[in-house]
């Protein structure tokens, strides 16, 4: 094996030298992939980052009333088949449900 010898340091041999080289490359190749250097600039730009975080915000927000919406017609649509079906208990109490939520439909 063979040393190299730097003066007030520690030796180090071929082999470690080429392992840890190698290791090197292999970090840099796998920090260009996952893009560190655009990531360190987006947090470099606080304006960049308040404008993505408002335009996330505001897709989450979109999201949320579109679902919401969708599942309470889903469930108006489940509750007035479920009033179709004259059942004693629940048909009163379901079809008392959906004359509120229609009345409250028809003052909007």
């Amino acid at each position: 094996m063979e040393k190299k010898r730097v003066e007030g340091r520690a030796t180090i041999d071929q082999d470690t030298a080429n392992t840890l080289i190698r290791r090197i490359a292999d970090l840099s190749l796998a920090m260009d992939k996952m893009n560190i250097a655009e990531y360190v600039e987006f947090l470099r730009n606080p304006r960049r980052i308040i404008y993505v975080n408002f335009l996330g915000g505001l897709a989450r927000g979109f999201g949320i009333g579109i679902g919401a919406t969708v599942l309470a017609a889903v469930f108006l649509l489940v509750l007035s088949r479920l009033v179709q079906l004259n059942l004693p208990v629940i048909g009163r109490f379901i079809a008392e449900i959906v004359r509120i939520v229609s009345d409250h439909l028809k003052v909007r």
